[in-house]
């Protein structure tokens, strides 16, 4: 008995306005320091760009660009604390960006299910 193609899985196809709307997100992401600052605001918390740059060599006014950019994909955002600007991560656009990887793995594999059967007839 040959095995059952199972049926595309109901994110089939992919929405390109759902594509869209994560390329500023992969964007964003696409750049070394900015994955470093996401990965340094995830694990502590809401930080000053003096607390951010301290220990590397990238210069204040580059963290600032950076943050402007995560902040333009909505990753990031800044909160006022006295005279300080604190920066935080935000979580749901990164959700979001992964609901339209997990769509595309969901392709990926119908797509090789699909290329198995036709090779095992």
């Amino acid at each position: 008995m040959s095995p059952r193609l199972r049926t595309p899985p109901k994110t089939l196809p992919l929405k390109t306005s759902a594509l869209r709307s994560s390329v500023p997100i992969f964007a964003a992401l696409g750049d070394e320091t900015r994955l470093r600052l996401v990965a340094v605001l995830c694990a502590g918390g809401a930080m000053s760009i003096t607390q951010l740059t301290s220990g590397t060599d990238i210069t204040r006014q580059a963290v600032t660009k950076h943050l402007q950019v995560l902040a333009d994909a909505g990753m990031v955002h800044d909160l006022k604390v006295g005279r300080e600007r604190l920066w935080k991560f935000e979580p749901a656009p990164l959700v979001e960006a992964r609901r339209s990887l997990d769509a595309i793995g969901q392709q990926w594999d119908y797509a090789l299910n699909k290329l198995k059967m036709a090779v095992e007839r």
